[in-house]
């Protein structure tokens, strides 16, 4: 069936800048939240349960980076060029995540792991020279200096990020996945053969 490929080929790309538009929004109203929702070094970026979309169409595997990428730009125009390092990272981040939720879709614990676990290694290797940039790098976290002490910024970073994860894609994101399960998102994005 040659003729179904370029719709298909061109309804993933609609369903992928549709999901980035979304996630992009959401993660946008979040940002403008108390910083301890959307950014930081303990965050609840509540957009975050939209990661689940990736249980139902990998259509959302670049359409969740693409929607990050869009989000995160944002910080740019508050830290300068440093903000680039949110956009390629955090958004790397998520497509890896979202990619391990499309592969393991079918164990619902396992697939939301994939956004906590990458968001958990990756985001805090640059948060701390973002923070810095943000003037945090003056204030000691933790009793680490952001400044001098990266390797122990990370580590220590690592697990507020990975709770903050969890408790987002865990907590909101399976209710957020069983209502879309209900809605029988997987027929109406074309994946039905695929649920």
């Amino acid at each position: 069936m040659r003729g179904s490929e370029p719709m298909n080929s061109a309804r993933s790309v609609a369903q992928a800048g549709v999901i980035g538009a979304v996630h992009a929004a959401f993660t946008l109203a979040v940002l403008q939240m108390p910083a301890q929702l959307g950014w930081g070094p303990i965050q609840l970026r509540l957009s975050e349960a939209l990661t689940v979309v990736a249980l139902f169409t990998p259509a959302a595997i670049p359409g969740l980076a693409l929607g990050t990428a869009l989000a995160n730009a944002s910080l740019i125009a508050q830290v300068g060029p440093v903000g680039l390092l949110d956009v390629v990272f955090g958004s790397l981040a998520t497509l890896l995540g979202a990619a391990w939720t499309w592969h393991f879709r079918h164990r619902l614990l396992v697939a939301l792991a994939g956004p906590v676990i990458t968001n958990a290694l990756i985001v805090p290797a640059y948060l701390p020279v973002l923070l810095a940039a943000l003037g945090f790098g003056q204030e000691p976290f933790l009793g680490i200096d952001l400044g001098s002490s990266w390797f122990a910024m990370y580590v220590v970073g690592i697990v507020p990020i990975a709770v903050g994860q969890m408790v987002v894609v865990y907590g909101l994101g399976i209710p957020v996945a069983v209502l879309l399960r209900r809605m029988n998102i997987a027929g109406v994005l074309g994946e039905a053969g695929d649920r």
